[in-house]
Order: C-alpha cells, then sequence, then structure tokens
C-alpha cells in the first residue's frame, strides 16, 4: 500500500502540498485495516513523501530530489517513442507518469484519449461501458482505440518530440509483425523506439483494480477469478524490451524509470 502511495505521488496523481484522506478513509478506499494504513503513513513519511500537521493532517511534500529532477526535461539528439505495456492494474499508467514527469516527454495515454469517445459508441452499439471482452468491443473498437494512439504517437514524431505511450499492448506486443513495423516506421522517421513491459503479482493487480474502481473495471472485477485464470504472468514482449517490477517488495517505479533514462543518456548518438 505504502508502495501504491509512493507511486501516485512520483506519477504526480497526489501532489505536493495535496491533503490525503483520514486513516478511517483510506481504510475504506483501500480495504485494509486502520492499522494497515497507519504503517503505511509511517513508512511514507519515513521516506519523506508525507508529513503531518496538526491542522491539516497528512500533506504529501515531495521529495527534494523529485522536485529537482522535474525542472530539468530530458532532451535525447534523436526523438524516442517508449511503448509502456502491461496488463490492467499492473501500474503501467503510474510508470509512464513517473517517466513522463522525469523526462519532461509527452505522455498519450490510450485510456486518456480514447475512454470518453469509445464508452459512449458502446452504448449506441447496443453494449455497456464497461464492456472490454465482447466481440463488439474486440472488434469493433479495440482496433480504433489503438489506431487513434498511433495517430497521437505519429503526430509528436513528426514534430521531434518525444513520447511515452501507455497502453495495454498485448495483442500488439505478441504480434513480431506489428513490433516489426513499429520499428521500422520509427528508423525511418529517425526515432528510436523502446518497448517497456510492466509485471506484477495477481494481489497486487487486484488492489490497483479495486482501488480505482473504474467502470471499465467492473467485469473484471466481478469475474476476478475467471478473468485471472486467462493472464498469462509469464507473457512478455516478442522482442527486446525492458520489464519493470510493480509488487511490494519491488524498486520503486522512479528508480527503475531513472535506470531507464541513464540507459538511453549513454547510448551512442548514432546507431
Amino acid at each position: 500500500m505504502a508502495q501504491a502511495i509512493r507511486n501516485d505521488i512520483e506519477s504526480g496523481r497526489l501532489r505536493d502540498g495535496q491533503r490525503l484522506p483520514t486513516t478511517r478513509a483510506l481504510a475504506q478506499e483501500w480495504q485494509a485495516s486502520q492499522l494497515t494504513i497507519t504503517k503505511a503513513m509511517e513508512q511514507l513519511a519515513a521516506d519523506g513523501y508525507i508529513a503531518s500537521h496538526d491542522r491539516s493532517g497528512r500533506v504529501v511534500t515531495t521529495p527534494t530530489s523529485l522536485s529537482l529532477t522535474l525542472a530539468s526535461p530530458v532532451r535525447p539528439i534523436r526523438p524516442r517513442v517508449i511503448y509502456v505495456g502491461g496488463f490492467p492494474g499492473s501500474g503501467k499508467s503510474e510508470f509512464a507518469r513517473t517517466l513522463a514527469r522525469e523526462t519532461g516527454w509527452a505522455l498519450l495515454d490510450k485510456d486518456t484519449i480514447a475512454r470518453p469517445i469509445i464508452e459512449p459508441a458502446l452504448e449506441d452499439l447496443g453494449s455497456t461501458i464497461d464492456d472490454r471482452e465482447s466481440d463488439i468491443y474486440l472488434t469493433r473498437i479495440r482496433p480504433r482505440e489503438y489506431d487513434a494512439l498511433a495517430a497521437v504517437v505519429q503526430d509528436n514524431i513528426e514534430c521531434g518530440n518525444s513520447a511515452i505511450a501507455a497502453a495495454p499492448y498485448i495483442r500488439e506486443f505478441a504480434d513480431r509483425s506489428w513490433l516489426d513495423q513499429t520499428i521500422a516506421r520509427a528508423e525511418t522517421a529517425d526515432v528510436d523506439a523502446t518497448f517497456v513491459w510492466v509485471r506484477c503479482s495477481l494481489d497486487t493487480m487486484l488492489m490497483y483494480l479495486r482501488r480505482r474502481g473504474a467502470a471499465r473495471d467492473a467485469w473484471k472485477l466481478a469475474n476476478w477469478a475467471t478473468y485471472s485464470s486467462h493472464l498469462n504472468l509469464e507473457f512478455r514482449p516478442a522482442v527486446e524490451h525492458l520489464l519493470i517490477d510493480n509488487d511490494p517488495d519491488s524498486e520503486p517505479l522512479r528508480t527503475q524509470a531513472q535506470r531507464l533514462i541513464e540507459g538511453i543518456r549513454r547510448e551512442p548518438a548514432t546507431q
């Protein structure tokens, strides 16, 4: 839990100076005991992520090192697109947001771009806004979501901007043809492409999905045993990639993001 809240702070979902809910409210939100919440808050306070004030309660205090990083965007010689994939609830959006804050690059999240359009479209097609499993979604809606995301990525490439594209990318990362075409388009545009897969345990995934309470996750949560039984936790992209771990005993996402950035900095200017 401390890890998830820290991820929210490092990814910008919780901002410096923002007041946190009470222990009781957090316990309800996380479906956890108040003792568990208290221990998580103590850990975050010890790490410098929150502070307690008599009148305002617990307040987010962005660590100095993070504040300094946000003032120095990364400018590679060649633009780069980082494709961040992972199962729903894996923490891919948090990693992408953290990476965007560390680099100053454009953040392109599929759900943010497409959800306001695809949910009404699903209803117009006779489905529901939480449908992510039916043939209607998989054959008529999903391809358009990824087309829209790819178009926004292309716009940034043409403008010479580096970008971070976040989506599950489960089908795409398993499709060698899609990967080869994506790499070829990047090379043609004199752009580097990096592929990232964010993994976590089923317990961590379930915690994320329950907490965010998104309509698109309703079926998954109501049918968790069935849904989770079809997830291949050993799945990896069919191309060279970076694996990010997002479990309670894993390194902070920011640390892993910084390692990726340092690797980019060390790459030769021409490849």
